[in-house]
């Protein structure tokens, strides 16, 4: 679960992460904006109008929702847990409210807040972006200073000042994770060392009673 203000460079992380890392895959969220220049139906996120996102809404295929600077997120229910029942490990990037939803009904899921080394960089790139107004980037940037008191509710903070140096802690979190014991395949460590353990005894149990029957015979 990745969240960030806007402009902190989370969706280019995002993107380079499912890049570098084998077995991790980004559920593509459903919203009711416009695409900006380059992006794609489908690939970014899935464009749809308002009519068909509320109809969603009503059908409960969101596994979380919430409005966003005047537009609608969702992500879609089945799309997530299909990848999950298939062992695939899911990155999800969202905005806070809807983190937090998820987090309601994830426990186990891992949380991580990227931010910019601050709020003058933070406006300098939302500015460099060239998308917004100069009224939209102050109200973003309002925005940020109220949501970044959310950190608290997330279990990484990663600095994107130097984007190299962010991905490979993004990278980082996601290998470590991957190693702990909880999440260990307890089948791969029966099979490599338990039963390899059980076959030998029962192996050598074998060999000696076939040794004695050989005895006896003689």
């Amino acid at each position: 679960m990745v969240s960030a203000p806007s402009g902190a460079g989370k969706t280019t992380l995002c993107k380079e992460l499912v890049s570098v890392v084998p077995g991790l895959q980004q559920s593509i969220s459903y919203t009711t904006r416009q695409p900006r220049p380059g992006e794609v139906h489908g690939r970014e996120y899935f464009f749809v109008d308002e009519a068909v996102f509320q109809g969603m809404v009503q059908r409960n295929e969101f596994a979380e929702w919430a409005p966003v600077y005047g537009h609608f997120y969702g992500t879609p229910r089945s799309a997530l847990t299909d990848m999950m029942e298939k062992g695939i490990d899911v990155l999800l990037e969202i905005d806070v409210q809807g983190a937090m939803q998820i987090k309601k009904k994830f426990a186990d899921a891992i949380y991580i807040y990227i931010l910019p080394p601050s709020i003058k960089a933070l406006r300098a790139r939302l500015l460099q972006r060239g998308s917004d107004s100069p009224e939209e980037v102050q109200r973003r940037l309002q925005k940020a200073r109220e949501e970044v008191w959310s950190y608290r509710e997330y279990y990484y903070i990663v600095r994107n000042e130097d984007m190299k140096q962010a991905l490979k802690e993004l990278e980082a979190i996601v290998l470590a994770e991957r190693s702990k014991t909880k999440r260990l395949d307890i089948a791969w460590l029966e099979e490599n060392f338990i039963r390899e353990r059980d076959d030998k005894s029962a192996d050598r149990s074998r060999s000696v009673t076939t040794q004695r029957r050989s005895g006896h015979d003689d």
